[in-house]
């Protein structure tokens, strides 16, 4: 008799499971089903779709070959019976079935497996303040929630937005609504910078800068205290902890919760993040039961806990383990080091392993660099500014983390997928410094940004830098009285000694040493140059004649008018 697999589940891990399944084994009998109508669809391309960058709603559900994965494909191509509009309601373990009920008929059945797999994804969070449930209120969770936005938004009927969370989802939304149709959107977020779990404050940042550049309104550290409705004009009111917003939609983008109800009540292992409790060849704590997805907790392979990590990607690859193991094989998934990329407007941002607060909350003594350099050749066409922080434990040399934004987004994200593939094996700055990487001028320097980043950040950890971050710097400036000395030539000081007088003292680099002594030696000064090794030259040398009050400013003009373009 042929063995019996029921997927509870089918919008990304639950096909990949069965598409690899069958090809390791024609005659194995698969049953996939999901309460939705729509199947095996990137939930990553909604925001693409609601700004316009994806016309066709189902491009987001056809193959490279452009057939249509619905319930007639999978079962004439695949081979895979599917069952849609049917709702898992129970798992009974001993008798290995699961109770299902047909949703537009009330039916209920029960389904026989041998091996189970539960694919059920996760779903957004609809915050419990006041209003959170009302009409023209939404979630992009799916694509029904999707269509009903990009119709309203084409008919007309939207003006002004609200999107509540700056995490990924916030932000791409965020850049859907206003940059094909215009919309004014307010972006509003409880914590002090956007994606608050996934970037550290210098990266951040410069997202910050890039959404308010495009006409985002960005409200940070703002609670949403209800959403209401106005009888008279019909729009939604959204009183914020700061003002109240009169706009035609608001968007829910407040992070997601995994669908562990059912693997709960049969009784199935969840961890400490609520997600369900898997181990390497992605069982759950039963051994005839597997899950994968957003559903599950994963091991962050730097801090060692264990963490929710909501990605497609994963998503697949950890369905092709479950197949490969549901056959016999002995696939491992070891877990993830939390590698993660965006489009925001004209930046590409993307990073792996933790961020500063992360590692210092998990027990490491962090220690970051900063560098701004040229993706390509500088003196090569097309060449763009790329921003790197690299992150390290300061006793051990370890790399904890990894965070790039710039212009050209392929770039971006090479530079961290690099760091990224080495990250679980405990690569050190040392390693990241000698690191070997391809060179031409269309592609990249003859020493790397990545090189160059573990360079400034051997340099701090070798105490031979004093760096300052730009944010360090901005607040002090504007609080206090320290001055900058900017090693650049007259013609680019010249316009800040004009705006901050006395404040901002200008030695060109080639001057430095004969004028050292007009340098007052027990005055404390940042250190400017265009991106920061020209400063850092001059830190070096200043300390050689006894100045050491000085700081250098991690990134240089470049990170600073990047992070505050008012700044001059």
């Amino acid at each position: 008799m042929a063995k019996k697999v029921v997927i509870i589940g089918a919008v990304a891990l639950g096909p990949k499971v069965a598409c690899r399944l069958r090809r390791l084994d024609p005659d194995v009998e698969i049953t996939l089903i999901d309460r939705d109508n729509l199947i095996s669809y990137g939930g990553c391309g909604i925001p693409y779709y609601v700004g316009g960058d994806v016309n066709d709603i189902e491009e987001l559900y056809t193959t490279t070959s452009h057939a249509v994965r619905d319930t007639a494909f999978f079962e004439s191509c695949k081979g895979v019976k599917v069952l849609t509009r049917v709702e898992a309601k129970e798992i009974l373990r001993r008798e290995k079935q699961v109770r299902i009920c047909h949703l537009e008929t009330g039916e209920e059945e029960y389904l026989n497996y041998d091996k189970l797999v539960l694919a059920t994804g996760a779903q957004a969070v609809r915050p419990p303040f006041p209003g959170a449930n009302l009409p023209r209120v939404f979630t992009v969770s799916d694509l029904h929630d999707a269509q009903t936005i990009k119709d309203l938004m084409s008919q007309g009927k939207v003006g002004k937005a609200v999107v509540v969370g700056a995490g990924a989802i916030g932000l791409e939304i965020s850049e859907a609504l206003t940059d094909l149709w215009g919309i004014q959107t307010t972006l509003v977020e409880m914590e002090d910078q956007v994606l608050p779990t996934l970037l550290g404050k210098c990266i951040a940042r410069i997202a910050a800068k890039e959404l308010e550049r495009h006409g985002v309104e960005l409200l940070l550290e703002t609670k949403v205290m209800e959403i209401s409705e106005n009888s008279a004009t019909g729009q939604l009111l959204v009183k914020t902890s700061r003002k109240t917003l009169e706009v035609d939609i608001v968007v829910l983008a407040a992070g997601v919760r995994p669908n562990t109800t059912m693997a709960r009540e049969a009784g199935i292992a969840l961890g400490m993040s609520g997600g369900i409790s898997v181990d390497r060849r992605m069982r759950t704590s039963d051994p005839d039961i597997y899950a994968g997805g957003d559903c599950v907790e994963v091991r962050n392979l730097i801090s060692g806990e264990n963490m929710l990590m909501a990605l497609g990607s994963l998503a697949n690859r950890q369905g092709r383990i479950i197949a490969t193991n549901i056959n016999g094989g002995q696939s491992h998934f070891k877990g993830t080091v939390g590698t993660f990329c965006i489009k925001v407007f004209d930046l590409g941002i993307s990073k792996a392993g933790l961020t500063y607060r992360q590692a210092k909350v998990t027990g490491f003594d962090p220690v970051y660099g900063v560098v701004s350099q040229a993706d390509h050749a500088h003196f090569y066409p097309q060449s763009e500014l790329i921003y790197i922080t690299l992150l390290a434990d300061r006793n051990s040399r370890k790399i904890l983390g990894i965070e790039a934004a710039g212009k050209n987004g392929d770039a971006v994200k090479g530079r961290v997928d690099t760091i990224a593939v080495l990250l679980r094996h405990g690569v050190d700055v040392d390693e990241v410094c000698s690191l070997e990487t391809g060179y031409a001028p269309p592609f990249a320097s003859a020493m790397d940004v990545i090189n160059n980043a573990g360079n400034a950040l051997d340099n701090i950890l070798a105490g031979q830098s004093r760096p300052v971050d730009v944010a360090d710097f901005l607040f002090e400036f504007g609080h206090k009285t320290t001055r900058v000395l900017d090693i650049r030539g007259a013609k680019e000081a010249a316009p800040f000694r004009v705006k901050y007088g006395a404040r901002w003292f200008n030695i060109p680099q080639n001057e430095l040493r004969r004028r050292v002594d007009e340098i007052p030696a027990d005055e404390p000064f940042f250190l400017l140059c265009d991106t920061g090794p020209r400063s850092y030259e001059a830190q070096v040398f200043l300390n050689s004649r006894g100045i050491i009050n000085t700081r250098n400013i991690q990134g240089g003009f470049a990170m600073i008018k990047v992070t505050d373009p008012e700044f001059i």
